[in-house]
């Protein structure tokens, strides 16, 4: 096993095939390549879809999910290793505890809380992990607009962009994750 990558991503399901189709992906290339994925453990969605594409290529998938979804019928069956937390704090700490890489799908508020918590924690030199953005069809461009606006403004140095890198195709990401070279930025004190 090379190392975990986290997943975040979406537990909703009244999305576009298309992003279910990538997850699936990611999940597929993650375990032909020999990563474990770690994601939030639901059965709904692109959470759902990264697990089974994993599951189906032989690989290694553990949810982290806090008790209360657990008490809701939220947590996949299919998964064989769950670890179950106190709450969504204690889970992220969880999975980025565990994780070697992030990469983060579609997603809303939550994904979107995950992924800035993230490059927060990376910016402030709290982990050294690379974080990839899966911008299927463009999902992100918003979002990594505003980013450069924040930089353009003043708000993050111009190295900040270095945080993070963007792939449009789950094999991006894998090539990504394949390229081990340590990415520097400033400091942003």
């Amino acid at each position: 096993m090379r190392g975990n990558v986290c997943v975040f991503c979406a537990s909703s399901a009244c999305i576009d095939d298309q992003y279910l189709s990538a997850a699936r992906e990611l999940g597929r290339l993650l375990a032909v390549n020999g990563w474990r994925c770690v994601n939030g453990g639901g059965a709904v969605g692109l959470m759902g879809a990264v697990t089974d594409g994993a599951m189906d290529a032989g690989g290694e998938v553990t949810g982290v999910i806090p008790k209360f979804m657990v008490d809701n019928g939220w947590c996949y069956n299919r998964l064989e290793d769950v670890i179950i937390t106190a709450d969504m704090h204690q889970r992220k700490h969880m999975m980025s505890e565990m994780a070697d890489a992030v990469v983060a799908m579609p997603g809303g508020v939550g994904t979107l809380e995950e992924l800035l918590e993230t490059l927060t924690w990376r910016q402030l030199g709290l982990i050294k992990m690379p974080v990839i953005i899966l911008n299927t069809l463009g999902y992100y461009d918003s979002l990594l607009a505003m980013l450069r606006h924040a930089i353009d403004e003043g708000f993050m140095k111009p190295s900040h962009d270095q945080l993070w890198r963007v792939a449009t195709t789950p094999s991006e990401v894998v090539a990504l994750l394949e390229d081990t070279h340590p990415v520097e930025f400033e400091s942003k004190y």
